[in-house]
């Protein structure tokens, strides 16, 4: 109880003086975590979209990887993502590995799925019909999508919030991607698994308390637009 206690003490102490390093690593969490997101839901949403409103053999199965993608492990992810941005691996001549380009990377791959998935469901739980009166009135393929999406936007701001949730709390893919590097890859995650493991627990404890409150921020926002769009 303590150590909770000064946890939340120091957390308070690090926000209110705003401390240069932990202000530095809450905004390339920020950052990393807001691109991948931005990033997935393009990826997501796009494929999703097009994969509820196709038809073709193996669907199903393409369906199904999709959801089991949800559930992507992060370290295979952080493995994958390392193997193919190492210097000899097949993007290694970006020499985008231990950076924060990298991270964004392995974060999106994780988030990808998630987007996707709720995205084909939101879609396929539409009125059959809805689709043959877009067209019916004269509508492209493109219109006959934001229209679409448009109506299942309630679903889809869930999906955006499990995306970035999927994210932010990430941590083994980061690390192996990252390499947690000082003011260049080190963010709320990483900070706090190093701290614990240095025995700093008090302020591993203020760093995880910033970061709830970061995804409380972000997800209060995104949960107010969500009402908001609730038909009356």
């Amino acid at each position: 109880m303590e150590l909770l206690i000064q946890g939340i003490i120091e957390a308070l102490r690090l926000i209110v003086t705003l401390d240069r390093e932990v202000l530095s690593i809450t905004l390339l969490s920020l950052k990393v975590s807001g691109l991948a997101t931005i990033l997935s839901v393009l990826l997501g949403m796009g494929g999703g979209t097009a994969l509820a409103l196709s038809d073709f053999p193996g669907k199903r199965i393409l369906v199904s990887m999709v959801n089991t993608g949800m559930g992507l492990p992060p370290v295979v992810v952080g493995l994958f993502v390392t193997l193919c941005l190492w210097r000899s691996g097949p993007f290694g001549f970006l020499e985008l590995l231990y950076t924060p380009w990298a991270m964004v990377i392995a974060q999106c791959i994780i988030a990808s799925p998630i987007v996707m998935g709720i995205t084909i469901a939101a879609i396929q739980n539409l009125p059959p019909n809805l689709r043959l009166q877009i067209l019916a009135l004269g509508a492209s393929r493109l219109q006959l999508y934001l229209l679409l999406l448009r109506e299942a936007r309630l679903p889809l701001l869930a999906a955006i919030m499990a995306g970035f949730g999927g994210v932010i709390s990430e941590v083994g893919a980061a690390i192996m991607v990252g390499g947690n590097i000082k003011g260049q890859t080190r963010v709320l995650t990483t900070a706090t698994v190093m701290e614990s493991g240095k025995g700093n627990f008090h302020i591993a404890i203020a760093l995880g308390l910033i970061l709830l409150l970061l995804c409380f921020g972000i997800n209060y926002l995104l949960t107010v637009v969500q009402q908001l769009e609730r038909p009356r």
